[in-house]
């Protein structure tokens, strides 16, 4: 009987394993409202290296990386690099504010369903900050790389 209950949770942890994001799946789709109310799809950046970012107002590691994604975006943006973050805020007051605070110049979207979010369902975000970094077909080549890792990264697939 123990065994048998060891055989069905390795198995079933199988399942889960399979399920998550892993480099080298097609990132699925976000069609999600900009700042302005304006539905943005993540498909629209096919061509561009793309950082997906998911975060949060309320998120202090999240608030602390954005001004070093912000000078990424701004060295790279004409070579064809694009961020595209994903608030979980369900707070819109709160998301516009912090993106103004932190000076956030690149593309914003807004899922205002919270830690309920089907789309960082859809990635299996778990926590904040989580990252995907997408080649120019939309492919996962790097998932939570940060500082000078990230950037060499980027450097490569532009």
């Amino acid at each position: 009987m123990k065994n048998s209950v060891i055989t069905i949770a390795f198995i079933f942890s199988g399942f889960i394993a399979r399920a998550q994001m892993k480099i080298g799946d097609m990132s699925p789709d976000i069609n999600l409202p900009n700042a302005k109310d304006s539905v943005v799809s993540l498909s629209s950046f096919h061509g561009k290296v793309v950082l997906l970012d998911f975060w949060a107002s309320w998120c202090s590691p999240c608030r602390a990386l954005n001004p070093g994604l912000g000078k990424l975006y701004s060295k790279y943006k004409q070579k064809g690099f694009e961020i595209f973050a994903v608030s979980i805020d369900n707070k819109k007051a709160a998301w516009l504010k912090a993106i103004l605070q932190d000076k956030i110049k690149y593309t914003q979207v807004n899922d205002k369903a919270g830690w309920n979010s089907l789309i960082a369902e859809k990635y299996h975000v778990e926590e904040m900050p989580s990252s995907f970094l997408l080649d120019k077909e939309g492919r996962i080549v790097a998932i939570d790389l940060e500082g000078i890792d990230l950037e060499n990264k980027i450097k490569a697939l532009l």
